[in-house]
């Protein structure tokens, strides 16, 4: 009952310290958080990554990366990434989210990113409620586990930013589907340059232009 206590305790004080998101799972355990980026996209790939930070590990105001302001996800990749003790990136491309469907290669987008740690973690913390077993190693899910553990909004740090920048790089090809403003999502603009342009070799084919021109109302 002592033990469990102290357990308990130190996990509230985790809590305050990093502003209510919790350092670690098990104590004393090497915890990897990982998440993505661009699932409800229309176009250009899934990112996901993949973090392990210290359990001493304190950044003020982390938390959810689409919740904070594009600037502040910049400040904190830079943080993030020069004081993991590892990370890494992983991207299913479009032509295989059109082969496995989205939720496959979300989880296939995550476990390049585990590959790329460069690092064998204990456990993997997952945002969302679904993964596939990683070289047998423990994980466990969380619905918004970005606004829960650290290393899994640190993750979600990483799949954004490194998606984002590879999405305003894409755009300088592609300018009139304004992916620098909209990253792919379905806003207007973007719906509307497909039926103006047509299609992208970018574009995943397996969404229903129809059923979203009806949701935005053309």
């Amino acid at each position: 009952m002592g033990q469990n206590r102290s357990i308990i305790v130190e996990q509230y004080r985790t809590i305050a310290l990093t502003g209510m998101l919790k350092s670690f799972f098990k104590k004393g355990f090497l915890e990897a958080g990982c998440d993505e980026a661009g699932r409800g996209s229309l176009a250009g790939p899934v990112f996901a990554a993949a973090v392990i930070l210290p359990q001493d590990f304190c950044l003020q105001g982390l938390t959810d990366s689409k919740i904070l302001p594009g600037k502040k996800r910049i400040l904190y990749r830079e943080i993030i990434e020069k004081k993991a003790i590892a990370w890494g990136v992983g991207v299913a491309y479009e032509n295989e989210i059109d082969t496995i469907n989205i939720r496959n290669a979300s989880i296939l987008a995550m476990h390049r990113a585990m590959e790329n740690l460069g690092k064998t973690p204990q456990v993997i913390l997952v945002d969302g409620n679904f993964f596939k077993d990683f070289r047998k190693i423990p994980h466990h899910c969380f619905v918004k586990g970005d606004g829960r553990f650290l290393s899994i909004a640190a993750a979600s740090v990483l799949a954004k930013t490194h998606r984002d920048e590879f999405m305003k790089n894409l755009h300088a090809k592609y300018p009139h589907y304004h992916w620098d403003r909209n990253k792919g999502y379905a806003t207007k603009d973007h719906v509307q340059a497909i039926m103006e342009h047509g299609f992208s070799p970018f574009h995943r084919k397996t969404f229903h232009l129809k059923s979203l021109q009806l949701t935005l109302g053309f």
